[in-house]
């Protein structure tokens, strides 16, 4: 069941549903894709040496006016800037049409490639120490407030009216970093809003442990004993199978140690921040209830408004499913998600 506060908002929609309370064939955004957007590349420092690239895309009326701005934060693996993997056949291309449609709502986005993928700085190939460096939790939780501050630095920006928006494990960095981000010391340029899309509310050794019982359940006890000496040491152990290889590279010790131990609910329960989450009820990956309903509880300890929408037959990627087979990667965002999404963070921030 999912708990729920005055002051905090938790449904389930079916996309009709969605259609018919916002009326999203005749809203403004419905089928745009960036025209007389302003495109600009950019490039900034991110923690501990690296140089990130991004987009940053702006709604035609900034010319005119500052508008709000949000920073789009990819997943797990080679997920690029736009939402891509190159482990998925399809595009996916999740990040690139969340800007065009915030975009459309007068809203500005900056969306980058992590560390060691696409412009930004690549992988190093020196030795496994330095590879662990530069990979680290805390490095890929500082790229998130870089990118912040890379989008305050552009004139056309409020810098009293910001988001981020995680998709997944860019949700629990969106969570890492909003906290100082949000604090009253940043004044005027804090964080005003917080958008978590298919992001797991159990910790992540929680969640590799469910997923790899789902698909190989007699790798479950050979996986936690790599995590609990990953978690303790802080190095994966050398000589891993190959079928474990994939899930613990040798680089991602210092990752995985605080990774796999991040509470998201416990750190959403800490924050005063406005927070909507957004969940595909046909994900696989994150599923509900058992891996959301920590952070729709966490919701409802908090002091900040928050809303938790969950969307009839939509996937992690917040497309639309045709059915059990379907994984729910090619195709525009659902309509649904679209809408609540903007008809959300337009207030929020002042669009």
């Amino acid at each position: 069941m999912i708990g729920r506060r005055a002051f905090v908002a938790a449904s389930v929609l079916t996309p009709l549903e969605a259609y018919s309370q916002s009326s999203w064939a005749q809203s403004p955004w419905k089928g745009y894709y960036a025209t007389g957007t302003t495109q600009r590349a950019v490039r900034f420092a991110g923690s501990d040496g690296a140089m990130l690239a991004g987009t940053l895309l702006l709604p035609r009326w900034s010319e005119l006016q500052k508008v709000p701005g949000v920073v789009l934060i990819a997943g797990s693996g080679p997920t690029d800037r736009d939402g891509n993997n190159p482990l998925v056949p399809e595009r996916i291309d999740l990040l690139k049409q969340i800007a065009e449609l915030l975009a459309a709502a007068g809203i500005a986005s900056l969306r980058y490639d992590k560390r060691g993928i696409g412009g930004s700085t690549p992988r190093p190939t020196g030795s496994l120490e330095e590879q662990e460096r530069f990979f680290a939790w805390d490095n890929f939780v500082g790229d998130v407030a870089t990118a912040h501050r890379e989008l305050l630095r552009h004139d056309e920006i409020k810098p009293y009216a910001t988001a981020l928006l995680g998709h997944s494990e860019g949700g629990l960095l969106a969570l890492a970093a909003a906290g100082p981000l949000s604090a009253k010391a940043m004044g005027s340029r804090k964080l005003h809003g917080l958008v978590l899309a298919a992001t797991p509310g159990r910790p992540l050794a929680d969640i590799v442990r469910a997923q790899i019982a789902r698909g190989a359940p007699s790798l479950v006890e050979p996986a936690d004993r790599t995590m609990n000496t990953i978690m303790t040491s802080g190095r994966v152990p050398a000589g891993l199978p190959r079928e474990q290889q994939a899930l613990f590279p040798p680089y991602a010790g210092p990752f995985l140690q605080s990774g796999l131990a991040f509470d998201p609910a416990k750190a959403l329960a800490a924050l005063d921040l406005a927070c909507l989450i957004l969940q595909g009820a046909a994900d696989h990956q994150v599923v509900p209830m058992v891996d959301v309903q920590p952070l729709i509880d966490a919701l409802g300890q908090r002091n900040g408004p928050g809303e938790a929408v969950i969307v009839a037959s939509v996937s992690h990627n917040l497309k639309r499913v045709t059915g059990p087979s379907d994984p729910g990667f090619a195709g525009p965002v659902a309509p649904a998600v679209a809408d609540k999404l903007t008809s959300w963070l337009r207030p929020l921030l002042g669009a």
